[in-house]
């Protein structure tokens, strides 16, 4: 089992910031990826953190992602938008691309934003986020154009990505629900991490390169590939299959057909609604509607070993409570795998240790 790493928040700050600069990137762009790195690690999404850098890295020097890019608009229908992210930074794009939809939405009331060809969004979660806290619901299907990863239900090799799903609904004087989950049993990065930590994933999430059963989460790392399983068998089938259709095919004009496992840029097309609940229903009546069912959800007593009942974000709040406090945990193999990244970016690794109080 590798060795673990508890970085101090300020310190990851200054070590990833280090990193990310060696992209040439601007500063508002520096913060804007960092920001959202950390943050899905202080919520417990180590998939999703400061662990992509590498593959980031290699992705911008092959050429397959653009520092410094920016949205630009394709068709602008009003309250229909469909934009081009132009292979840049997930962490910048995904922001300016619910911006404008933010802006179409609170002035018509509803907004359909179809964006295509964005580098590796990250987190979904962090859009549906941003909506929210401009009191707006809204729903978001993604797809992944990368090597495949995922099977399709029966299928015995990988043929999509994790393709996730996230929603998200603003409460009045509480955090919103943001419900934001990968297709697959587990998220691509969660197999990423389990094999750097040498520990094995759960039954029933992955299959190996001759489709059998198989905990080990090399078979997504390492060749010959494997592939992860759908959750819930069909049901999480028929959902990446919405996702494929709606965020690539209709929002992006590109699905995953091809197995290019060369490639180690990640592009994401994603199709969003945004809608402004107080244009839709009495809010008085919605407001008092949701806190009830929320509180009545949330009576129910916890089975035997389980926890108090809680809904989709809470989790990731005391994550990010927890780990601003006491440090956010990284296992070694991801550190080098980092401090190799800041190499190739011609970023000093010691230079990052020392940021991240790891070394001089």
């Amino acid at each position: 089992m590798s060795e673990m790493h508890l970085v101090p928040l300020s310190r990851l700050n200054d070590a990833v910031r280090l990193v990310v600069r060696g992209f040439g990137s601007n500063p508002a762009e520096v913060e804007a990826v960092a920001n959202n790195l950390i943050e899905a690690n202080l919520m417990g999404h180590d998939s999703h953190g400061v662990g992509m850098l590498p593959r980031y890295a290699d992705a911008f020097l092959e050429g397959g992602l653009k520092p410094n890019a920016h949205v630009s608009t394709v068709m602008d229908g009003g309250a229909m938008l469909r934009l081009d992210g132009n292979a840049g930074f997930g962490q910048v794009i995904g922001h300016e691309a619910m911006a404008l939809g933010i802006a179409r939405a609170q002035a018509a009331g509803s907004c359909i934003v179809a964006l295509g060809n964005s580098h590796h969004l990250g987190r979904i979660g962090a859009w549906a986020e941003q909506c929210a806290a401009a009191g707006l619901v809204s729903m978001h299907f993604v797809n992944v154009i990368a090597r495949a990863i995922v099977a399709p239900h029966g299928g015995s090799d990988a043929r999509f990505g994790t393709n996730p799903f996230c929603a998200g609904v603003p409460l009045p004087g509480r955090p919103p629900v943001i419900l934001d989950f990968a297709t697959s049993m587990i998220a691509q990065g969660k197999t990423r991490v389990a094999h750097n930590k040498g520990e094995p994933v759960a039954p029933g999430c992955l299959i190996d390169d001759h489709g059998r059963a198989t905990t080990d989460p090399r078979y997504t790392v390492e060749p010959p590939f494997g592939a992860l399983l759908t959750f819930g068998t069909h049901k999480g089938y028929g959902l990446a299959l919405m996702c494929e259709l709606l965020g690539g095919a209709l929002a992006a004009g590109m699905t995953q057909r091809t197995d290019d496992s060369t490639r180690r840029r990640v592009l994401n097309g994603m199709f969003s609604v945004l809608v402004d609940p107080t244009r839709l229903a009495d809010p008085k009546q919605f407001e008092a509607e949701a806190l009830a069912f929320i509180d009545s959800v949330k009576a129910s007593p916890p089975r035997e070993g389980f926890e108090p009942v809680s809904v989709a974000g809470e989790p990731e709040r005391a994550w990010r409570a927890r780990r601003t406090r006491d440090g956010v945990p990284i296992d070694a193999t991801t550190w080098q795998e980092i401090l190799a990244a800041a190499a190739k970016l011609g970023v000093g690794p010691e230079k990052v240790n020392a940021a991240a109080g790891l070394g001089s």
